[in-house]
């Protein structure tokens, strides 16, 4: 029994476990992951839970522990076996060097949204196949050898993505959020401004005309926002500065192709290709 955090992890895990796991997903790909309700649903669900596998880096923060405490589950409190982080096995981009709440939605241990990166996926996979091993002995065999399959089928579907990104590389980006620095990593993406003031922190009209005017000594082809964000700020910019916007689901779930890890990179680097002819 898997209590997943994101639908990434739980997309994952399937694919590690197939029939051996039943998966509870704790989100979908249009809610925003910093902010979920701590639902009696939820708490159930990680009370039954023989596996937590969760983003960590302080995504699920403001709603994790609310559920931890109150499931009074102990397989799968901090330390134990029964809870995985996935971020706790990627090398995390964006870690902050201050720590004050005035310079907004700041993680401690750097930017959490390393799902954007499928490098990191593979790196998750290797872990996540040994920690469900360790929890649940008697299958063993089988997590190594869908392991082994996934890892086949995702490093040639790698391989896929990044020749058909090429055209991408040094491509000038404005994002809505913070949350595609692993993206702009793996495809050479240059972020030129931010649509939040603070992460976290929705523009006003008047930092949008500031963003506007930065635009026009600085351009950039296209604007980035999640499937889950609002679009109404990202819009407005891309009426005025004429460039345009490209959604792309986030997770699994955010679009109609995005329907498991696969599907999420051909149509993230479908909507990023199209949005890049204008």
């Amino acid at each position: 029994k898997v209590f997943a955090c994101e639908p990434e992890w739980a997309a994952l895990t399937k694919e590690l476990a197939g029939d051996q796991a039943s998966i509870y997903t704790a989100t979908n790909a249009l809610q925003d992951p910093h902010q979920v309700q701590a639902k009696p649903s939820l708490i159930a669900a990680v009370r039954n839970a023989e596996l937590m596998v969760c983003t960590g880096a302080e995504l699920e923060v403001g709603w994790l522990p609310v559920l931890l405490r109150q499931s009074g589950n102990p397989a799968v409190q901090t330390g134990q076996p029964g809870q995985f982080n996935a971020a706790d096995y990627v090398r995390k981009l964006e870690v902050p060097t201050r720590l004050d709440r005035a310079d907004g939605d700041v993680h401690a241990s750097g930017n959490p949204h390393i799902q954007t990166d499928p490098r990191n996926i593979a790196a998750v996979a290797q872990a996540l196949a040994k920690r469900l091993a360790e929890v649940d002995a008697m299958h063993a065999a089988v997590y190594q050898s869908r392991l082994a399959d996934f890892n086949t089928r995702w490093n040639q579907a790698m391989t896929r993505w990044t020749q058909a990104a090429t055209p991408l590389k040094g491509m000038p980006i404005v994002v809505q959020h913070k949350g595609f620095p692993y993206l702009e990593a793996w495809l050479g993406l240059n972020q030129i401004v931010s649509l939040e003031p603070k992460p976290g922190v929705e523009p006003s009209s008047a930092y949008l005309s500031t963003v506007l005017a930065q635009l026009q000594k600085q351009p950039a082809k296209v604007i980035i926002r999640a499937a889950y964000n609002d679009g109404r700020g990202s819009q407005w910019l891309s009426d005025r500065a004429h460039i345009p916007v490209a959604v792309l689901p986030f997770t699994v779930g955010g679009s109609d192709k995005a329907k498991d890890l696969f599907g999420l990179f051909d149509d993230t680097i479908e909507q990023l290709l199209k949005a890049s002819k204008g």
